[in-house]
Order: C-alpha cells, then sequence, then structure tokens
C-alpha cells in the first residue's frame, strides 16, 4: 500500500530528499489549495427556494484533497476557513465574516475541511488511481460534506426541510462532479504513469 499522492509528485525525487524544500512545497500546496477552492466559491449560483447556493466549491474541496493526501488537504481548508473568518472575500458570492460561519451554510465549510481529509485519505491507499473507487471516494466525500451541511442548516430550516433544501436540489450536480473528478483523477495518474515520474505502487 502506498500513501504517494499526486500531489507528492510535483517534486523531482531528489529534491523530496530535502526536509526544508518538502516544508516549503507543502506550504505551497497548502496555500494553493486553498485559493483554488476560493476560486471555485465565485462560481456562485443562488437558488430562491434554499439558502445554500450552488458552487464550484465542492468539486475543488475533493479534488484537493485527493490530490494533497488527508493532511495537507484537511490544512489547506482549513486555511481558506480561515481566510473567510479573516474578512477575505473568499467565500460563496465573495461572502466572508464570522456571519457565514454561524449563518445556515456554515456547516458546509466546516465539512469541507473533514470531507478533504477523508478523501485525501482514501486517495492516499490508492482509491484516486481507478475510475470506480475514484467515484467512490467522491461519494464519500461529498456524504461527508452534506453530513455536516444538512446537520447544520436543520438548526435554521427544521430536521425535515433540511435534506431538501440542502441536498436534494444539489444531487445532479454532485454527479456531475464526480463523474468529471472520475475522469480527471485516474486520468491525471495515468499520464505519471506514462511519464514515469515518481515512485508509486
Amino acid at each position: 500500500m502506498s500513501s504517494v499522492v499526486l500531489a507528492d509528485l510535483a517534486l523531482p525525487r531528489s529534491w523530496r530528499e530535502h526536509a526544508g524544500v518538502r516544508l516549503a512545497a507543502n506550504v505551497v500546496l497548502v496555500v494553493a489549495g486553498s485559493l483554488l477552492t476560493a476560486l471555485a466559491a465565485q462560481v456562485s449560483i443562488p437558488l430562491p427556494f434554499t439558502p445554500v447556493p450552488i458552487t464550484g466549491q465542492t468539486f475543488a474541496v475533493l479534488l484537493v484533497g485527493a490530490a494533497l493526501g488527508s493532511r495537507r488537504g484537511a490544512a489547506s481548508m482549513a486555511l481558506y476557513v480561515a481566510q473567510g473568518l479573516a474578512g477575505l472575500p473568499v467565500f460563496a458570492g465573495g461572502k466572508a465574516g464570522l456571519a457565514v460561519l454561524l449563518g445556515p451554510t456554515g456547516g458546509y465549510l466546516i465539512g469541507f475541511i473533514a470531507a478533504a481529509f477523508v478523501t485525501g485519505w482514501l486517495a492516499e491507499r490508492g482509491w484516486d488511481r481507478r475510475p470506480l473507487t475514484t467515484a467512490l471516494a467522491m461519494v464519500f466525500g461529498n456524504l461527508v460534506i452534506y453530513l455536516f451541511g444538512v446537520s447544520w442548516l436543520a438548526v435554521f430550516v427544521g430536521i425535515s426541510k433540511a435534506p431538501l433544501l440542502g441536498m436534494v436540489p444539489f444531487i445532479p450536480g454532485d454527479i456531475v462532479k464526480i463523474v468529471l473528478a472520475t475522469v480527471a483523477l485516474p486520468g491525471a495518474w495515468w499520464v505519471v504513469r506514462r511519464l514515469g515520474s515518481g515512485t508509486m505502487s
């Protein structure tokens, strides 16, 4: 079993042996993952019947988790949330601040951290290298996001309405994202194998 993920192959093998270079690379990767999520959050489509918008965030969260691995993926999402809390307009629709975290969609933000960890943990076990297991990893990551997001949304709209407002409308989009990830991640590994880069199981 290998714990190597795609991000581990970003540096030549000889560079990875130097602790300082490895640390600097990890910092860059974590920051880059948070910025990618912030950009994806700006793809936001409000829905009139729910406080939860359609965004590109979840796709970015799951890709970052799979590409960076559990710890770096979770750290990247924690940094993303911290950026929003610090006032940077990185949340969906350019929003920021503690009010967003405490509002109806705050559970999804916390869920991003957990989902990136879970998806990264599965990627470290090779789940992102084949289409079927990639799809399963994305499904599990999505379920983690919904677990946190819908649970917190229920505080505002009630437990009976929360799944209808915070999950059901987004399932078609989630299926599209899962299909895209199922193509992108194994495809990236295929390219890496063809190039003969890194150490893989």
